[in-house]
């Protein structure tokens, strides 16, 4: 990203948006190919009651 130090609040947004933008368009994410959250720790439901410390 360019240096966006002497450009005000709203020109750095617009700025950092495009960047954002192309950053995306050039490196593409390949798809996933697992179910969102599959790969979590399932964790066993703790005892009711207090909370546990």
């Amino acid at each position: 990203m360019a240096n966006t130090k002497k450009l005000g609040k709203e020109e750095r947004k617009k700025a950092r948006r495009t960047a954002r933008k192309k950053a995306k368009a050039d490196k593409p994410k390949k798809p996933r190919d697992y179910a969102r959250g599959s790969k979590k720790r399932k964790v066993k439901k703790l005892a009711r009651g207090q909370a546990k410390r």
